[in-house]
């Protein structure tokens, strides 16, 4: 395969800081899941892509990337256009994320789960966009149906903490903690959860017509909420849970089919504008 042919598949699994800490997915062991490449890279217009890996999940073709394409050497915003730019090459359809977040909302305890439902953008990320001529609609921000298979997935296979199917994540940049007072003012804006990839995603996802859909879990409370964060209890969430939300993943990617009558795929429009 030469360096800029993009395999064909219609599946994607962003992993974040939630599966990191292991080998996806060969750690898994699972059967009916068989790696055909690896350390994939390709040219893009937003320069050398991430590290991709092509695998099987029975008949399933799926591209997945390690830590939303952010590495040394470049903003976090042109890995996300990379990242997204090779999904749409390769025509992607339902793209799953994964990630670790602090908990705003004071009922939320570390190993919680939350599936987040909405955001709010804090990042300065911007223009992050594939120059597609589309007007963006994001009143349905995540989709529902693979939402609600990872929320059904996760409540049946996590016992360490409780599963939430909805959520407001607030994005941040990083890579520092928030401030107390920032944490506050998320509070007072609905925030439940803070972390630092759903923004640009959501909207790549968007601008490729692919659905999208994420799964986080708590690692940590957010600054001046309940606790002072620990280190050590953040380390052994990060190391210890990682297995576990990948073969959460897994199961609800095997449930997944390309039918988008969940309506993501129609929450683009050709944009009003001309040059």
């Amino acid at each position: 395969m030469s360096k800029n042919t993009i395999p064909v598949a219609e599946y994607a699994v962003i992993g974040g800081s939630g599966t990191f800490a292991i080998n996806f997915p060969e750690d898994l062991g699972a059967e009916d899941v068989h790696v055909e490449r690896d350390d994939l890279a390709f040219t893009t217009p937003f320069g050398e892509s991430p590290k991709f890996k092509l695998f099987r999940c029975g008949e399933k073709k799926v591209l997945t990337c390690k830590m939303h394409g952010w590495r040394s050497g470049y903003s976090r915003g042109d890995a996300s256009k990379q990242l997204f730019w090779v999904l749409r090459q390769a025509g992607v359809k339902k793209i799953i994320a994964d990630g670790g977040v602090g908990s705003i909302n004071h009922l939320l305890k570390p190993r919680d789960i939350l599936i987040p439902s909405d955001y709010l953008d804090f990042s300065m990320r911007r223009d992050t966009g594939l120059g597609g001529p589309f007007l963006l609609t994001m009143r349905q921000a995540v989709c529902p149906s693979i939402s609600r298979v990872l929320f059904e997935t996760a409540n049946r296979m996590y016992s360490k903490g409780r599963v939430f199917d909805r959520g407001i994540y607030a994005v941040t940049d990083g890579r520092h903690f928030e401030s107390p007072a920032e944490i506050q003012m998320f509070s007072r804006l609905g925030a439940d959860i803070v972390g630092q990839s759903m923004c640009p995603e959501v909207y790549l996802a968007r601008e490729i017509g692919a659905c999208y859909a994420r799964i986080d879990i708590v690692v940590n409370y957010a600054e001046g909420v309940v606790k002072d964060w620990e280190h050590a209890e953040l380390a052994e969430i990060f190391y210890g849970e990682a297995k576990k939300i990948a073969s959460m993943v897994m199961e609800a990617l095997r449930r997944l089919n390309t039918d988008q009558s969940c309506g993501c795929s129609e929450l683009r429009h050709q944009t009003l504008l001309r040059n």
